[in-house]
């Protein structure tokens, strides 16, 4: 069985060179595998390294600022700890009980005073402490910049974190949100841009605000029946699966035969940008024998439209080269 899904992987590495250059690579975090996520310098290596799009988690300041963090809980990912010691508090946050510092505590001048840090024990952590915070304005700035000085439309694929929570305690997500985007001239269906979320209430309520792409992000336990992405249809324009629900894996990490999801969302209309890829063996199912591209080359060939990775030079090796 092992034998024939390898067998498998390598064939599909065959068709890169016709599917590949229409793939769109999601630097997830920026370039997280090499810089502290969410910092305009991780972002913009994945630019450089050949990302389309850099993907900022966005949550609220007490001021109501949107700044990128892939949790408002910053104990883990900043300096905060040693800062602010004493803004240490626990919430409810969707149901769970977290104990840490949280965004929509600190004003945004205070959030400037903060510095990131590597969030994984594996990964480097020699530029712990150098980069600041950016705010969401920041990033699109860079992604502007960018697009004019490479000549790339470089893409933002903003994900709202805990927007029922932060509408909840009076920090709506949607509002800055959409006029941050907005100022930046995005608002068309047109523009390189995606909006995306767990919550399909939240989508709901950007649909008719909005005419930007909208993608609902998939955990692997998801209902993904013909008839829920038919329902999915109504309020977006894609899905985020995780890779799980496309490629299934056994106990022991091995991969199991692809699912018909891909083929079964395109029917219902639906894009599929499939996250998280990432090429530490921690990550990396044992199927592709230590090689990442192998990964990458297989949902390819399965057709999705995009794919989120913590890498994007080996997403461009593997898809653009």
């Amino acid at each position: 069985m092992k034998r024939a899904i390898l067998a498998g992987v390598l064939l599909a590495s065959a068709f890169v060179t016709a599917a590949g250059p229409e793939i769109l690579i999601i630097g997830h975090r920026g370039a997280s595998g090499h810089r502290p996520e969410h910092t305009i310098e991780s972002y913009t290596l994945a630019i450089a390294m050949g990302a389309d799009y850099i993907e900022p988690d966005l949550v609220s300041t007490k001021d109501g600022m949107l700044v990128a963090r892939h949790e408002n809980e910053i104990g883990g990912t900043t300096d905060v700890a040693d800062k602010f010691p004493g803004r240490k508090t626990t919430k409810t946050i969707d149901g769970q009980s977290i104990t840490g510092w949280f965004t929509e505590d600190f004003t945004l001048a205070e959030i400037r005073t903060l510095r990131a840090k590597e969030r994984l024990p594996f990964r480097s952590h020699e530029r712990d402490g150098l980069y600041p915070v950016p705010t969401f304005d920041e990033v699109l700035a860079l992604a502007d910049a960018k697009s004019k000085e490479t000549g790339r439309a470089i893409g933002v694929y903003p994900e709202t974190k805990h927007p029922t929570y932060f509408r909840s305690i009076g920090l709506a997500l949607e509002p800055p949100l959409l006029e941050t985007l907005g100022r930046h001239g995005k608002r068309a269906a047109s523009d390189a841009v995606f909006i995306q979320s767990f919550e399909p209430a939240n989508l709901q309520l950007l649909r008719p605000l909005t005419a930007l792409r909208l993608v609902l992000l998939l955990e692997a336990t998801a209902d993904v029946s013909p008839a829920r992405l038919s329902e999915i249809r109504k309020f977006a324009d894609g899905i985020g699966p995780n890779t799980r629900l496309v490629v299934p894996a056994n106990p022991d990490g091995t991969l199991r035969a692809p699912t018909t999801l891909v083929a079964d969302a395109h029917k219902a209309g639906l894009l599929v940008h499939v996250w998280t890829l990432r090429s530490e063996p921690a990550f990396l199912s044992p199927t592709y024998g230590g090689d990442p591209v192998k990964e990458y080359r297989q949902f390819a060939a399965l057709g999705v439209d995009g794919i989120f990775g913590d890498f994007p030079d080996v997403a461009f090796a593997a898809l653009r080269k």
